[in-house]
C-alpha cells in the first residue's frame, strides 16, 4: 500500500473536522469496510491526527463478501462501507444501510452534479460517491496479439485455445452480464432465460483446459501481470496504477465493443454502525478538495469529486481513466436487482460456482 507523508496528509485534513470533542475524551475508533487497496495509509493518518480518532481498515475483494459480512453481523461492527452503486439498492432492501445526514456532509457541493441524485439511490439518501471507473478486458499481447475487440476473448475458444485466463468470481454481475452480451442479449441482460444461457456458457467455459479458476479483477490483473495467465478482466484503475508504477507497460485493456460496464463505488453508513456521527464525518473529509485528489492521485481512479480536478495527475486525463463519446456508447450502469430478482439471480450464479 502507497503511503503519503504524515505531516502533508495532516496538512490534507486541516481544519476538516467537524466534531470538536473533550480534550479528555476517550479517543473513538472509526471502523472502515473497503476495498483492498483502494485508501492510502496517509489519508486514513490525516483524519486520524485532525479528528483525534482511531481508524481500523479492513478491505475485501468483493460486494458479495461485504454483504455476506454485513448479514452476519458487521452492520454494527462497521461504521463506513464502500459497495459499488448497484449494489446499494440491495443492501437498502436487506435493511443494512441508514440514510447519510447530509448536514453533516458539507463538502458534498464539491461532488459533479452528474454524480448527485443518481437513479440507484435517489437524492443520495444512502450514499455518497467515492470513486468511479470501468470494467474491461486486461490481455498480454505477447500472447494474444489478436483478442478481438468483445468477450469473445474469454468465450471463444478459437481466440485463446491455448493460454491459461479466469474468469472473476465477485458477485457474478459482471461476469454474467459479459455472457450476455456476447450471446447478444445486451449487457444489461435481465431475464431468466438469459441469465440461464449465460450460465451455462460459463459452465461450459469453465470445462475448458486452460481456464485457470475464478479470481477476482485485482487479483486477476496481478496474474496477468506476472505472466501465469494471458488475460482477465480487470478495473482500469488497477491497470492504470500498474501502468503508473511501470510494471505493466506490455499489457493492453479495451472496453468490449459488446458493452461494458461503467460503474460508481460510494461511501454508506451500516444500519448499526457503532460510531455514524463519526462515520459522516469521514465522509465529509473525503470529499473534501485536497483529500479527493490525494486519493484519486494514489489510486488512479477518477474522482467524482469536481473540486479535485485541478490538482489530479496527468493519467487521470487519459482515455483509459475518463472514457471518450465512442467509449460510452458501449458502456452502462449494471441496473440493481431487487427482492426475488436478486434472490434468482444469487442461485444461478451459485449454481455456476459450484
Amino acid at each position: 500500500m502507497k503511503r503519503l507523508p504524515l505531516i502533508a496528509a495532516g496538512a490534507l485534513a486541516l481544519g476538516l473536522c467537524t466534531t470538536a470533542r473533550p480534550a479528555q475524551a476517550a479517543q473513538p475508533t472509526l471502523n472502515l469496510f473497503i476495498w483492498s487497496s483502494y485508501i492510502t495509509e496517509g489519508i486514513i493518518d490525516g483524519f486520524e491526527l485532525q479528528c483525534g480518532c482511531t481508524v481500523v481498515e479492513t478491505d475485501y475483494e468483493s460486494n458479495a463478501e461485504m454483504e455476506a459480512k454485513l448479514r452476519a453481523g458487521g452492520d454494527s461492527q462497521y461504521d463506513v462501507v464502500v459497495p459499488s452503486s448497484y449494489y446499494v439498492p440491495e443492501l437498502v432492501d436487506e435493511g443494512l444501510l441508514q440514510p447519510v445526514d447530509h448536514g453533516k456532509v458539507p463538502n458534498f457541493k464539491n461532488l459533479f452534479a452528474k454524480f448527485q441524485n443518481p437513479a440507484y439511490d435517489p437524492n443520495d439518501q444512502y450514499s455518497i460517491p467515492y470513486q468511479w471507473g470501468t470494467t474491461g478486458i486486461v490481455y498480454d499481447p505477447k500472447k494474444l496479439p489478436n483478442p478481438g475487440t468483445g468477450w469473445d476473448v474469454l468465450f471463444d475458444p478459437k481466440i485463446n485455445p491455448n493460454y491459461p485466463f479466469v474468469i472473476p468470481k465477485g458477485e457474478g454481475r459482471d461476469q454474467i452480464a459479459a455472457a450476455c452480451a456476447y450471446l447478444g442479449y445486451g449487457f444489461n441482460c435481465s431475464q431468466e432465460s438469459q441469465w440461464l444461457a449465460a450460465a451455462k456458457l460459463i459452465v461450459q467455459t469453465k470445462k475448458r483446459p486452460n481456464f485457470a479458476g475464478f479470481v477476482d479483477e485485482t487479483p486477476g490483473l496481478g496474474q496477468v501481470k506476472d505472466g501465469l495467465i494471458a488475460v482477465s478482466m480487470a478495473y482500469n484503475g488497477d491497470v492504470a496504477t500498474c501502468q503508473s508504477d511501470g510494471t505493466c507497460l506490455k499489457l493492453k485493456y479495451y472496453l468490449p465493443s459488446q458493452g461494458s460496464e461503467i460503474w460508481v463505488d460510494t461511501m454508506a453508513i451500516p444500519t448499526h454502525a457503532p460510531h455514524p456521527d463519526l462515520a459522516a464525518e469521514f465522509i465529509n473529509y473525503i470529499l473534501d478538495a485536497n483529500v479527493g485528489a490525494a486519493l484519486s492521485n494514489y489510486n488512479t481512479y477518477a474522482s467524482p469529486n469536481q473540486a479535485s480536478q485541478p490538482q489530479l495527475s496527468g493519467i487521470l486525463a487519459s482515455r483509459l481513466i475518463v472514457p471518450n463519446d465512442d467509449d460510452l456508447k458501449n458502456l452502462t450502469f449494471l441496473a440493481p436487482l431487487r427482492g426475488a430478482q436478486f434472490k434468482l439471480f444469487n442461485q444461478i450464479w451459485t449454481s455456476v460456482l459450484q
